[in-house]
């Protein structure tokens, strides 16, 4: 009796399921087109891609946060330019040219960097004279650092002519010390704090 009541009931709910099925209307909902970035270069090595690289010329070598930005640790370290110039000249002596590529290799250790050069001349003869002398001073520099593989575009000029200057006195050492070249790296935070690996060093 049990089995004839219960294939009836059968029958009977996959008549509703079918009509149901058949019967019910849906809107249709296109798929949504995924937005795509193709930019998937990482053009300073560090790891991170482009897309999400917010400091895109990170030093080589420096750890990394998520953002493709170094670490950099706190330091006393300056790199400093002085350029001495004889008396109404505008020629980088020899002596000087280890300094300029010593600058040039720090500018290209620090990419993010700049420089800005600042020419100075002798409080002796015509003021004029001495402010247009002091700029080729710091354009000749310029150019030399030009010449060792910076960009033009890293490095501004400023010529201070007989003003300013640091060594008051009209003694021929105070001359010399006044007609010179001098540097401001401009964005330098420290050293990077190199990324790890088997062959660190801890302190103990």
């Amino acid at each position: 009796m049990t089995k004839r009541i219960i294939f009836p009931l059968l029958t009977l709910l996959v008549s509703v399921s079918t009509f149901a099925s058949e019967s019910d209307e849906f809107d249709y909902v296109p798929t949504p087109i995924a937005e795509r970035n193709y930019d998937l270069l990482d053009e300073d090595n560090d790891g991170v891609i482009n897309e999400r690289d917010l400091c895109p010329d990170t030093p080589a070598r420096a750890e990394i946060d998520n953002d493709g930005c170094g670490t950099f640790l706190k330091t006393t370290e300056k790199m400093q330019l002085q350029i001495l110039f004889a008396n109404n000249s505008v020629d980088i002596n020899p002596a000087f040219l280890a300094q300029i590529r010593e600058m040039a290799s720090f500018l290209k250790q620090y990419s993010s960097t700049s420089i800005e050069l600042q020419g100075y001349a002798s409080k002796t003869g015509n003021a004029e004279h001495n402010l247009q002398l002091s700029k080729t001073r710091a354009a000749n520099v310029r150019r030399a650092l030009i010449s060792n593989g910076i960009l033009s575009s890293r490095i501004e000029i400023v010529g201070h002519g007989d003003t300013g200057l640091e060594n008051k006195g009209t003694d021929k050492i105070s001359h010399a010390m006044n007609r010179k070249v001098v540097a401001s790296v401009v964005g330098f935070k420290g050293n990077i704090k190199e990324e790890w690996n088997i062959f660190t060093t801890i302190s103990k």
